[in-house]
């Protein structure tokens, strides 16, 4: 019978071509699984089979990753500790479904994890970053490209993979929406706002590039020349990162903000606003609903509020 590391190339490779997964999620299944078969051969001192994922080893190395140290003296997180049972889940999946004698992948609970905090902006720390730009000593052109992205990640709510993904001509500027590819590869259609809109015009208009990437790098001394030579680049997500970053600082935030944060600005605006948490699940592309259940404790206050006004007013009166 071919081992287990066998069946994980065959498997990766259906990740990536049957299912569609992006080749982050396939590494990092290939980094989860191929961890978990290198402990289970050095218990068994044999290449594992199939048939040797028990609940037994499955237990013992949940106790083995619950006391693996990690950079610092710290323990891994319960969140990556459970990235390792999901990846494991998913593979036992796929060898049932090639009917190989292994566990049954729902036998494998994962942990119990606290409850996730959401960081968003409102109020004047999200009006001071996206003013940031302009607050700066950057070429007239950085400004108005940082200005768009900013104004992009809030009015639409994409993830930064999806932003330094765009093309030019995936966004129509006479029009308020487009189409941006997700996890999965599933596409959805996003809204973009007035600001976003106008931003991004002016950012384009002062492109001088052919680069078919929506947001590009630019050398500060080639843009202070009339005409840019040097090649230009897509942004790479680690970029829009740093920037933000940078923006924040520049308005004087104290706390540590990621492109996620503005998606999660986005989610949570929307909700306070009134917006149903279909819609918003599906303006976030998020594939379960349970994902977007963990944004609604931000309108708890709304929903005092609307018990306050509304709940046995009549027995108030009395």
């Amino acid at each position: 019978m071919p081992s287990l590391h066998n069946y994980l190339h065959d498997f990766l490779d259906y990740l990536e071509i049957e299912r569609g997964r992006s080749k982050l999620t396939v590494r990092n299944y290939d980094f989860y699984l191929t961890r978990f078969l290198v402990w289970l051969k050095s218990k068994l001192k044999r290449s594992p089979q199939t048939s040797d994922i028990t609940l037994d080893q499955v237990r013992q190395f949940r106790l083995w990753l619950n006391r693996l140290p990690v950079r610092g003296g710290q323990e891994l997180s319960r969140t990556t500790q459970n990235y390792h049972l999901i990846a494991l889940r998913s593979l036992l999946k796929y060898l049932r479904k090639r009917d190989l004698e292994s566990l049954a992948p729902e036998k494998i609970e994962l942990a119990k994890q606290s409850e996730r905090q959401v960081e968003f902006l409102e109020g004047t720390d999200l009006d001071r970053l996206l003013q940031a730009p302009f607050s700066t000593q950057e070429t007239e052109i950085v400004k108005f490209r940082d200005k768009a992205i900013l104004e992009l990640l809030f009015s639409t709510g994409i993830r930064v993979s999806e932003l330094v993904s765009l093309k030019r001509d995936q966004v129509n500027l006479g029009k308020d929406e487009f189409s941006v590819k997700g996890k999965g590869g599933k596409v959805r259609v996003v809204f973009i706002s007035t600001a976003a809109k106008n931003n991004l015009k002016k950012y384009l208009d002062k492109r001088t590039d052919t680069d078919p990437a929506l947001f590009v790098g630019h050398d500060r001394a080639a843009d202070a020349r009339e005409h840019d030579q040097k090649p230009s680049h897509p942004l790479s997500a680690r970029s829009v990162q740093r920037a933000i970053e940078y923006y924040r600082k520049v308005a004087g935030i104290n706390r540590r903000i990621t492109p996620h944060t503005l998606r999660h600005s986005f989610a949570t605006d929307l909700l306070s606003s009134g917006a149903d948490i279909r819609s918003v699940q599906a303006m976030l592309g998020h594939a379960n609903i349970t994902t977007t259940q963990v944004y609604t404790h931000v309108t708890d206050k709304q929903l005092k509020e609307v018990h306050k006004a509304f709940h046995s007013r009549r027995r108030g009166k009395g």
